[in-house]
């Protein structure tokens, strides 16, 4: 799944404008449709809620991963979103900031989950985390991203 258009500029959000998870995950997923990623809307957010439902993804430190296996996902991908204010993603230590949707289709196996586990582990890094705080370019963020998650 670590392709080299796993996440691109055009995926990034450096200023998501999102009052809660719906709101920020459909921002996110508007992204996927409008690359060509995701061809149902709907059935991509009614996937990643479904998911949702089963256990939180907001993980400590102020990050949101949600994730989902949908028909709706053309090819594996990662959108990426980063919000002033904060969304609780269900983190025992508040709202998150940094936001990664990943999209896999639905027979991809478990390559979302190694997506995940890649960036649970970058995430523990305080570097990264500052990488993503500060970062002023769609595109450069999306080449670091990609070179951190290969």
């Amino acid at each position: 799944m670590t392709t080299p258009d796993l996440i691109t500029a055009d995926l990034v959000d450096l200023n998501l404008d999102a009052s809660d998870k719906q709101a920020a995950v459909r921002g996110l997923a508007q992204r996927l449709v409008d690359a060509g990623r995701v061809t149902d809307l709907d059935l991509f957010l009614k996937d990643v809620a479904a998911r949702e439902e089963q256990m939180a993804t907001g993980l400590e430190g102020g990050i949101g991963i949600p994730h989902c296996r949908s028909a709706a996902v053309t090819a594996p991908t990662l959108a990426f979103g980063r919000s002033e204010a904060g969304i609780d993603f269900g983190a025992p230590d508040g709202p998150a900031k940094l936001i990664f949707l990943i999209a896999a289709p639905e027979g991809g196996g478990s390559d979302h989950l190694k997506v995940l586990a890649a960036l649970a582990r970058r995430l523990v890094r305080a570097e990264f985390k500052r990488h993503l705080l500060d970062a002023a370019d769609a595109a450069a963020l999306a080449d670091y991203i990609r070179q951190e998650v290969a």
